[in-house]
């Protein structure tokens, strides 16, 4: 077990972004490796984070790499015990892994890709949480952002579960601030608009300049890691200027 230094030879803080290959994921990673943390990323293709972490401008022993599928059972425990293993220490955690199928009914959804939703968006996020939470209570202090969806207040029709999912995943959060504030620790959901990622594919009736950026997520995520104890939002409400879906 290393600490990693940041520059001028102090331990660098450490933090673990989930989905960090791209997207929302890359633009928080890069983020926090401006503000001088070490990082933890995790996905499932490694030559997505290798990217990351080559425009990361971190060196490896500051950028480690985990692949992991948090779909599966164990994928939780061990992302995290990779961090605790390199670092002895996890500062925040961006629990902003997830995944859907293209818009399904309910009725003609697979029963696999309903159980692939529940995992990744929610059973791992939970895990995620309380493993990360264990390790940041004996510093007094620690951040832990919840990436949801506004599919979650809308409710899209053909999103009956991934919406479900993001709920929940909104009322853990609010739950678990009251239970772990006490602890110095932070937690925050951020719930996005539609926003521009190669996730969504190319449409006649979406205006992609009307949808956040994966840069104005980074900084919402940033605005929370930087914000003191007392006065953490518990969520923030990321929404386009325009309805990207409606004409203009």
């Amino acid at each position: 077990m290393t600490a990693a230094k940041a520059s001028g030879g102090q331990e660098a803080r450490v933090a673990i972004v989930t989905g960090a290959g791209r997207g929302i994921g890359r633009a928080v990673a890069l983020e926090l490796a401006r503000a001088g943390f070490s990082l933890c990323l995790a996905a499932r293709s490694r030559d997505e984070l290798e990217e990351t972490r080559s425009q990361s401008g971190l060196p490896h022993e500051r950028a480690l790499i985990v692949l992991v599928d948090l779909a599966a059972e164990d994928g939780p425990d061990l992302l995290i015990g990779a961090a605790l293993d390199c670092y002895g220490r996890i500062d925040v955690l961006v629990n902003n892994a997830g995944w859907a199928p293209p818009r399904t009914p309910l009725l003609k959804m697979r029963p696999v890709d309903l159980d692939r939703m529940i995992a990744v968006n929610l059973r791992a996020p939970i895990a995620l949480t309380r493993l990360a939470a264990a390790a940041m209570t004996p510093l007094g202090a620690g951040t832990i952002v919840n990436v949801a969806s506004s599919a979650a207040i809308k409710a899209p029709a053909g999103e009956a579960v991934y919406a479900a999912t993001k709920a929940a995943l909104i009322a853990f959060t609010r739950a678990s601030f009251h239970e772990m504030r006490q602890s110095g620790l932070k937690l925050s959901v951020i719930l996005p608009g539609l926003v521009d990622t190669a996730l969504i594919p190319n449409n006649k009736r979406l205006d992609r300049a009307a949808m956040l950026s994966t840069a104005d997520v980074a900084h919402a995520v940033m605005q929370i890691v930087n914000s003191p104890a007392r006065s953490c939002p518990v969520e923030v409400t990321l929404e386009p200027q325009l309805d990207p879906e409606r004409p203009h």
